[in-house]
């Protein structure tokens, strides 16, 4: 029997997130097929059916057959730095403020040169394809010589990014290569959204490259910044640009990133300063920077009407338990941002996150949230596990229309994992005791997936249905 030219068919247990639920619903939304079948066709890898494997329509049974034990949605990674790729594990001798000075200034300094910028961009790509990361939110470089490397690299290996230029104009002697005038910060970014922003197909809604506005937080730029900022984005908006940054992650008293940011600006709220409303007593003082494609990293110590305000705006929160973990940042309350209607995806946040692979940041989740005090702390549902690493990416980067599941008519973004390529996963998932009631045990096995997967376990990542392409090594 014949089959469409370029159709292709795999086999596998399917686990997504199907539709487009809120975050409060995504327990009903999960769906596992334990022998499913995913036909991938179309110039632009579309899914063309799924379902069970015993219910492949007769135009597709000649069509060739990869296999895996598994096939999940590929991981979207909300907040990573790339100048930070080398940096994990990097002991600053404090939290974040202080980690910035030891660690990340002098680290992100080196990028300035085009040999070095190169390798790390080659390296980045690299583990992210490994960690089968297919698509991201990537805190650029301050230098455009390494920012134009990385979108070269990513666009050889053909997977997704977001990514913007880090701003600061002004910091620390620590940071003084990174910093620019403000003149030279707005053409830099211009020149880079003109450049580089959907730059293989010329549309928002289906470029695999794309540009966001970056500053690294408010302590490094200035109001009259922020202003020159909010009127470049608010044209920058009208072409799909994005808009990434940090708030509320460091609450330290007296001296924290946060009490900084409110005695520096004289504001009410930290996110005031990305609402156009930088001026002291959060007067507006110039155009907001939230929305559809605007993001956050962190959110750790949010007030109420800051996680109101962003649920309004439709701004996502990349949550870091990893990283926060790592700088003693404390614990973003699960269940009150949910519930705020916030829409919150999962960032590795390298470097001061120390796991490149998304589903490890999940089970850093888990175990945060579950250890919340009182009646904060809270389970989570393995299906709110894999949409916070799947579909709650795609729509932070406004992407849901195109990838985060497997529905009928989305570009197929997914994993394949074999379980024997990692021996500890082929124990838990082969050996592991299992409920006798159908639907727990489902629940059992896709949180033992999602918690005792590691990097060796991925056997295939895959963007707009082609297996996507790694960088060579770096000779020595």
């Amino acid at each position: 029997m014949s089959h469409t030219p370029g159709t292709r068919v795999f086999r596998a247990h399917l686990f997504h997130i199907a539709g487009s639920p809120a975050q409060q619903d995504v327990t009903q939304a999960l769906v596992s097929i334990p022998d499913g079948a995913l036909v991938v066709s179309g110039d632009h890898g579309e899914i063309a059916w799924v379902g069970p494997w015993a219910d492949l329509p007769a135009e597709h049974a000649a069509a060739p057959v990869t296999r895996a034990d598994y096939l999940i949605p590929g991981f979207v990674d909300s907040h990573v730095h790339y100048p930070q790729s080398y940096a994990t594990a990097a002991h600053g001798g404090g939290q974040l403020l202080e980690w910035l000075d030891h660690c990340i200034f002098p680290t992100e300094t080196q990028y300035a040169d085009p040999e070095f910028a190169g390798r790390a961009a080659r390296y980045f790509t690299r583990r992210r394809i490994a960690a089968g990361t297919t698509a991201a939110m990537v805190f650029g470089s301050a230098f455009p010589v390494a920012q134009d490397a990385l979108y070269r690299e990513t666009l050889a290996s053909g997977l997704r990014i977001v990514s913007g230029r880090g701003i600061q104009t002004v910091g620390p002697d620590a940071a003084s290569a990174l910093i620019t005038d403000e003149k030279t910060a707005i053409d830099l970014v211009s020149k880079e959204i003109n450049h580089w922003h959907a730059v293989d197909t010329g549309d928002p809604r289906t470029a695999r490259v794309q540009v966001a506005i970056v500053p690294r937080f408010s302590l490094s730029v200035t109001a009259q910044t922020l202003g020159a900022l909010g009127e470049l984005y608010d044209e920058a908006r009208m072409r799909g640009v994005y808009f990434h940054s940090h708030l509320n992650e460091n609450n330290r008293k007296g001296d924290g990133e946060i009490a900084a940011v409110l005695g520096t600006y004289g504001v009410e709220t930290y996110l005031d300063t990305y609402d156009g409303r930088f001026l002291s007593g959060s007067r507006e003082g110039g155009r907001t920077l939230l929305g559809r494609r605007s993001s956050l990293a962190h959110a750790v110590h949010s007030q109420p009407r800051e996680l109101a305000r962003m649920a309004e705006t439709g701004t996502s929160i990349a949550h870091c338990p990893t990283s926060q973990l790592f700088l003693g940042s404390g614990t973003m309350p699960w269940r009150r941002t949910i519930d705020a209607g916030v829409n919150v995806a999962l960032g590795t946040d390298i470097g001061a996150g120390d796991e490149w692979l998304i589903s490890r940041v999940a089970g850093d989740c888990y175990k945060v949230h579950i250890s919340e005090e009182g009646d904060a702390g809270t389970a989570l549902h393995p299906a709110e596990l894999l949409f916070a690493a799947t579909l709650a990416g795609a729509r932070a980067l406004d992407m849901e229309h195109a990838f985060g599941n497997l529905d009928v008519g989305k570009e197929a973004d997914f994993l394949l994992i074999e379980k024997s390529r990692w021996e500890p996963l082929d124990g838990m998932l082969t050996m592991g005791i299992r409920s006798d009631d159908e639907a727990e045990a489902t629940l059992e096995e896709l949180f033992t997936l999602l918690m005792g997967l590691r990097q060796p376990a991925i056997a295939g990542v895959y963007v707009q249905g082609q297996e996507v392409v790694t960088p060579g090594l770096d000779p020595d």
